[in-house]
């Protein structure tokens, strides 16, 4: 499992001493209502099947879910990561931030990692990411890492006994070198 940085953050492989801070950050409600895949109550158990899970999805190389590490501090805040369709060579990015962490920049730094690691390190052709309409800020994200929206799927999942809208974005490799080409100064 590689490490990738980002100014502030260290994004790195989960480990069982992060349980504690998962059972926290991700346990506080108003984090798992904005995820389609966090469960509310988040249990110790929960953490450890998904340290486990994201252990056994890198080894096999369909997934590569990293624990976000505040640089300064060395405070667990978060996590993200991409879910490999390697057949299609594309990936589903997702993540998520501690609430005392939201509105700081640090989702735009680790999904700029990323996109540069699935691209890069990968080959990945395409990225893609979703969120609820009711969590813009996830779309601001997307959006300030170049992702174009490409559509928004109705009545697409299900959570707390709702069925969610989900909006869709995306980048492929070329869109994504068009941002990264140098810029000539005149």
């Amino acid at each position: 499992m590689p490490e990738l940085h980002t100014p502030r953050l260290l994004l790195r492989a989960f480990t069982l001493a992060d349980v504690p801070h998962l059972v926290a950050l991700a346990g506080n409600y108003e984090v798992a209502k904005n995820t389609l895949n966090i469960p509310h109550p988040y249990t110790v158990e929960d953490a450890r099947r998904w340290v486990q899970l994201t252990q056994e999805n890198a080894e096999q190389q369909t997934g590569y879910a990293f624990a976000l590490e505040l640089k300064a501090t060395g405070n667990f805040v978060g996590g993200a990561g991409l879910n490999l369709a390697r057949q299609f060579d594309r990936a589903e990015a997702g993540y998520w931030l501690g609430q005392p962490y939201w509105g700081q920049g640090l989702m735009s730094e680790a999904l700029a990692a990323l996109l540069g690691y699935g691209f890069g390190s990968l080959g990945l052709n395409k990225i893609y990411a979703t969120h609820i309409p009711e969590n813009p800020a996830s779309g601001r994200v997307m959006l300030k890492n170049g992702m174009v929206k490409e559509g928004e799927l109705r009545q697409h999942t299900k959570r707390d006994g709702r069925y969610h809208d989900l909006v869709q974005y995306r980048l492929t490799r070329a869109e994504y070198a068009q941002l990264n080409q140098p810029r000539l100064v005149k």
